[in-house]
């Protein structure tokens, strides 16, 4: 061959291998998730594998605790680029598209984790396609266990709360609108001023689920707990496209597999640690509370009441929808 076809053939070869050959990439993750948490554990796994196949010199950079500010600011901080990604909650992700708010969203919807995967997964295939769509690789989905209300007064039925100042998230204000007209005192608040809210009598009631509770230390100023499962925390790990496409090839493979492998576990661990942490903060003072069976029909008809208020509203009616059939299909095969 000669030297001149042999040197254009050698350029040409780089220029097509140059994505496997990617420089250092550097990915920043954001997460209201705490520090040495099951999550952020299982994040910097993905991260050590992640790394190995993308080459020397690239690293993973995990913001625990809510550094990077709340759910909405991350998603901020990922459309300028601050950000590559996010561990977020249906909170976070809503902000990039607002069907998600259909697996979170709606109190009393499912019954157990087994439905929950199953809408979830129906529902899957459209969500990460619209994400993609709109500058974001969704690497796998998770949970964070059931929604339980811990409160500074003991209560069991609706009308126990109306007197007490609850925790909402800041940024929901057609959430915080369906409460007061129930006749709520909702207070919107970022996540890291929650505690500091209950110390001084801010908030008096926050909806968390056991393990974050326990992580960030609720239960000292709220010691009751309503043994409810109001609604499962679902979330999932997302990129922007952006960065995934300034990752080589076996990069990405290596993500998107390691990211998989994490939410699974997240999934597994955050589902069997519930009983665990509500044990741990009970030999703390934790006071458990259970609904009785008029309580809880109390607490069925409110959730009932405000779905027409949810559909269209917080959640797409063509999503409410779905995910309402979605139940009565599996409930009818699984009686």
């Amino acid at each position: 061959m000669p030297d001149r076809i042999r040197r254009l053939f050698l350029i040409l070869l780089v220029l097509a291998t140059g994505p496997a050959l990617a420089e250092k990439v550097t990915l920043r993750l954001g997460t209201l998730a705490p520090k040495n948490s099951l999550y952020h554990r299982a994040l910097l796994e993905m991260g050590e594998t992640w790394k190995a196949a993308q080459g020397d010199g690239s690293k993973l950079i995990v913001f625990t605790d809510g550094a990077q500010g709340g759910e909405s600011d991350t998603v901020k901080r990922m459309r300028i680029g601050q950000l590559n990604g996010g561990l977020l909650s249906v909170v976070g992700l809503r902000e990039i598209d607002p069907s998600v708010s259909a697996l979170q969203t709606i109190p009393l919807m499912f019954r157990s984790w087994e439905e929950v995967d199953y809408v979830r997964e129906q529902l899957r295939p459209a969500m990460e396609k619209r994400f993609f769509d709109k500058g974001y690789v969704v690497l796998s989905w998770g949970d964070a266990g059931w929604v339980r209300f811990f409160s500074q007064r003991p209560a069991a039925a609706p009308d126990d709360f109306k007197s007490m100042k609850m925790f909402t998230w800041a940024g929901e204000p057609e959430q915080m609108e369906v409460m007061k007209a129930l006749g709520y005192q909702p207070v919107s608040l970022e996540t890291a001023d929650i505690l500091p809210a209950l110390q001084t009598g801010l908030i008096e009631v926050v909806p968390a689920t056991p393990y974050y509770a326990l992580a960030a230390q609720f239960n000292g100023p709220a010691p009751h707990m309503l043994e409810l499962n109001w609604a499962p925390i679902v979330g999932a790990l997302v990129v922007t496209r952006k960065a995934w496409e300034g990752m080589s090839p076996a990069g990405q493979t290596a993500l998107r597999e390691a990211a998989r492998a994490a939410g699974e576990k997240m999934r597994a661990q955050a589902r069997t640690e519930v009983d665990e942490a509500v044990a741990a903060m009970v030999k703390r003072g934790l006071k458990v509370t259970r609904p009785s069976a008029e309580q809880m029909a109390a607490w069925q008809a409110l959730a009932e009441s405000v779905y027409p208020q949810i559909r269209g509203r917080l959640v797409p009616a063509e999503t409410f929808d779905e995910v309402t059939r979605l139940l009565a299909e599996f409930r009818a095969r699984n009686k």
